[in-house]
């Protein structure tokens, strides 16, 4: 038998912690914003054909080929059943001149697309004009991930712009240096 098969056969075990106490979730969230990000809109359109959108910063890269990238967003997001429904996505990488625009798609209640810039594609989803890369992608899978969903996109197509990133590192917007 191979190695590789005598692996997949061996059952995965935990290591014990050296601490026996729960993970708070507020202490949990400071040390995961020790990880700097990059800021993104996701947008979609809603069934109804309203324009839907969201700020997150976690979004991550899957794979060259094929293209895949993935996001997360929350159970408890208030835009959560348009995404869950929807087939298709843009990702908007924000640069370090957007930080208000990331700002009001990240409030609850509010208009998010009044007075901003976009149109929409062929599938329904509103398009910032705006960023320093933007992915449009289909759904190629969703995953339960606790209390968030996982999203994964193939990139359908994609367009950059040569501006400078904006940065989310423990729990404020940053640039880089």
């Amino acid at each position: 038998m191979s190695i590789e098969a005598e692996l997949l056969r061996t059952p995965l075990t935990t290591v014990p912690s050296t601490h026996q106490h729960a993970l708070e979730p507020m202490q949990l969230r400071q040390v995961f914003g020790q990880f700097a990000t990059g800021v993104t809109i996701i947008t979609t359109g809603s069934e109804s054909g309203e324009p839907v959108g969201m700020t997150a910063s976690s979004f991550n890269t899957v794979s060259l080929e094929p293209p895949l990238i993935l996001w997360c967003i929350g159970k408890n997001t208030g835009c959560f059943d348009a995404f869950n429904r929807c087939e298709n996505f843009a990702i908007h990488v924000l640069s370090e001149d957007q930080e208000a625009l990331s700002t009001l798609f990240a409030k609850r209640g509010v208009d998010r697309f009044a007075g901003v810039d976009y149109q929409t594609n062929s599938n329904g989803v509103p398009l910032l004009h705006e960023f320093c890369a933007r992915l449009q992608c289909s759904v190629a899978a969703r995953y339960d991930g606790g209390d968030h969903l996982i999203m994964v996109g193939r990139v359908e197509n994609m367009h950059t712009q040569d501006r400078t990133p904006l940065i989310f590192h423990r729990g404020r917007y940053a640039r880089i240096a």
